[in-house]
């Protein structure tokens, strides 16, 4: 039999307000957890009043919702799933003829549809709140400001201390950041009086200073002198360097391409950004996934019984899940697997169990 249209838009609508309550009810724990750990990193701080900490927390909300959508759409399925087989709605369906693939359709295409609208349009929306949350807890909770950023000309890096500022240039990078080639430095006495420059073919980043290869030292009413070799201090280390990029929550899908790019180019690692890109392309097939595996757990409790256990052990999965993703994309930043393997394996894996597990419960 073939499945209906207006029972097709039923089911679709069933599954997006199952789906729907289960993410409100989940964002808003995480959203007063999230006030709760932000006032607490606030105490003490005289600037960082409750409005701001509010403020922060709401920016801060379309990140979180993004790596909690498959498990809210895990849990909402199963609810809906379970709700509908309960009245009888699903068996009816069977008994007319409906098999489990027609019914299980316009839940996947919703799954496919806010897959798509998370990747094209939602996720712009959040990396640019959460850039913005980045720069407030920076200021405020942590007392930071960038020191570091790369584009199309190079890397740019700017450093202080009690007598003034430098701000260095280089258009290429080697050994993860510790030596700098074709390099400009800027010096500068306080936060704005120029006082010289260095062009230097190479720098090195030593314990608490930089060594310039190749100096040429020009200062305003003197004669240029060049430098087999000239130092300057440093307070910058190379994991300060290495953690003032942007990270790949503040960037969006369409921009991450160019800026791995850009990254790869000054000669630093990309890996992470890259990871995030196809974790971020991977979604629909991830929410795709969650309704596959939500289907094994609900959609024949009452002919099997034993419905808590069921229902118990999709909401353990979903906790496996979460904790296992974590894991897999670990190895994948750390290097010991490959970024692809590493983003699309959570998805395809579930994918995959999803439907043996259909295959061999239904008949069709």
């Amino acid at each position: 039999m073939r499945l209906s249209p207006t029972f097709s838009l039923y089911l679709g609508r069933q599954f997006l307000l199952g789906i729907g309550f289960v993410m409100a009810v989940l964002m808003a724990l995480i959203f007063l957890i999230d006030v709760v750990e932000l006032l607490r990193r606030a105490a003490g701080k005289e600037d960082a009043g409750f409005g701001l900490v509010l403020g922060m927390a709401a920016l801060n909300v379309p990140n979180l919702a993004q790596k909690v959508l498959p498990v809210a759409t895990l849990f909402g399925a199963i609810v809906t799933f379970s709700r509908l087989t309960r009245s009888h709605e699903l068996i009816a369906a069977r008994a007319a003829g409906v098999s489990v693939w027609q019914f299980l359709a316009p839940a996947l295409v919703i799954a496919l549809l806010l897959g798509g609208v998370m990747v094209t349009l939602f996720n712009p929306l959040s990396a640019l709140m959460s850039a913005r949350y980045e720069q407030l807890e920076g200021r405020y909770l942590e007392g930071r400001q960038s020191l570091l950023a790369v584009s199309a000309t190079g890397l740019w890096l700017r450093q202080a201390d009690e007598f003034g500022q430098s701000v260095i240039h280089a258009r290429h990078v080697t050994s993860a950041g510790t030596e700098l080639k074709d390099v400009i430095v800027f010096l500068y006495k306080g936060t704005d009086e120029f006082v010289g420059r260095i062009d230097a073919k190479k720098a090195m980043l030593l314990d608490g200073r930089w060594r310039l290869t190749d100096a040429l030292l020009t200062q305003p009413l003197e004669a240029a002198v060049r430098l087999e070799e000239y130092e300057i201090k440093t307070t910058l280390t190379l994991a300060q360097i290495q953690e003032g990029f942007a990270s790949p929550q503040t960037l969006s899908f369409w921009s991450l391409p160019g800026f791995i790019r850009t990254l790869e180019t000054a000669g630093f690692s990309a890996t992470r950004h890259r990871l995030h890109w196809h974790i971020i392309l991977s979604t629909p097939l991830l929410l795709a996934a969650m309704i596959l595996l939500a289907a094994t757990f609900s959609l024949r409790l009452t002919r099997r019984g034993h419905t808590g256990i069921l229902l118990g052990a999709g909401v353990l999965t979903g906790f496996v899940l979460y904790f296992v993703t974590d894991v897999v994309h670990a190895f994948g930043i750390a290097g010991n697997l490959p970024v692809i393997l590493a983003a699309w394996t959570p998805a395809g894996v579930c994918a995959l169990l999803g439907l043996s597990l259909l295959l061999h419960l239904e008949d069709g």
